[in-house]
């Protein structure tokens, strides 16, 4: 599952450690943090600045999807301190013992986060043991309103035969299946093999009429009017409408997956401390501000929803009511949930 503005795995080599003067740097601390994080998920300023007030050198790497970072934790929990993985990802983890629980007493910034974030958590990381929300959102159809020109609130119109090769749908197993699964009326998180099967053919009838099965290019394509409709996170639809004004954004009202990026300090962390002092700064609310205003993903700190531009503050896209929404987290549905799913998308994909 992918919701990022990817870029291609890239090192931001060591951010050479300033030496402490003025600005909060009485507060330095120095050493190491290895950072493990979404592409294009940072105000990379932001990572500037922590290395400036703390005298902490980072070490911050890119990864382009979960089962990247996974693979890679799971041969080596020490290899990064602090990784930002997604809601189902993260319960495999605690389940798997690549993280370790949280002391929130260093993390007093923490209490910044809203309770409905944590709450959603629950589902993934009961008692909210181990993770700190990061970024949230929801999953929908960003729809051209130009090429559009009915009412959109069902993921049925992903099967209108009209817009054959003007659909746009998430090259993501989760993802796809969610669509298809809740239209049928199922959970999102579904392990029983007659309703993956029906949504199995589902997504085969509907194939025809994808124009292309993609990530972030759904962004893109629909920003250049290359497509009528596109499954998209919300995170993705508040960036391109600062670049095509005839582009709106639903959740249809069948409901929806609402996901959670967090913050986890692996089992082998060399730099605890560290880490949880990178956690403490993220949700600083003038940082999770300055994070939210550049990747536009919805941030879950209240204190720092205050500071945002009223207009922004009140879209239903970028900080919608759950309480209103038919919303449900991904689960890690175990390794015979996982081969269940990923031999169902072999079949689609290789479907005539």
């Amino acid at each position: 599952m992918m919701k990022k503005r990817i870029v291609s795995m890239v090192l931001l080599s060591a951010l050479a450690a300033t030496a402490l003067s003025g600005c909060g740097s009485a507060q330095g601390t120095g050493g190491k943090l290895y950072v493990y994080n979404w592409g294009e998920y940072i105000d990379e300023d932001v990572i500037t600045d922590f290395e400036k007030e703390t005298g902490i050198d980072v070490i911050y790497d890119m990864f382009e999807t979960n089962e990247i970072m996974y693979a890679k934790l799971a041969q080596d929990t020490s290899a990064y301190d602090v990784v930002c993985p997604s809601d189902y990802m993260i319960q495999k983890m605690i389940r798997n013992n690549l993280v370790q629980p949280l002391n929130l007493e260093n993390i007093p910034n923490s209490v910044n986060i809203g309770e409905q974030y944590y709450k959603e958590s629950e589902a993934f990381d009961p008692g909210n043991l181990y993770s700190v929300p990061y970024c949230w959102g929801t999953v929908g159809i960003l729809y051209n309103k130009t090429m559009v020109d009915e009412v959109v609130d069902s993921w049925d119109i992903l099967w209108d035969e009209k817009y054959s090769g003007q659909i746009l749908m998430q090259d993501s197993v989760r993802d796809a299946f969610m669509v298809s699964l809740i239209r049928n009326g199922y959970s999102q998180n579904s392990t029983n093999p007659d309703e993956i099967k029906v949504a199995t053919d589902d997504l085969i009838a509907q194939k025809p009429l994808v124009q292309a099965y993609v990530i972030d290019q759904v962004r893109d394509k629909m920003i250049g009017d290359e497509a009528a409709l596109g499954v998209i996170y919300s995170g993705e639809a508040i960036y391109t409408f600062r670049e095509n004004p005839n582009l709106e954004y639903v959740v249809p009202k069948e409901g929806t997956n609402v996901w959670i990026d967090s913050w986890v300090i692996t089992k082998g962390s060399k730099n605890v401390s560290n880490a949880e002092k990178w956690i403490n700064y993220m949700c600083r609310p003038d940082i999770a501000l300055r994070n939210f205003e550049y990747i536009t993903y919805s941030t879950p700190n209240v204190a720092a929803q205050e500071l945002i531009d009223e207009e922004t503050r009140n879209s239903e896209i970028a900080f919608p009511d759950l309480t209103k929404l038919k919303t449900e987290a991904y689960k890690y549905l175990g390794e015979e949930g996982d081969k269940l799913y990923n031999d169902a998308w072999m079949q689609v994909k290789s479907a005539n």
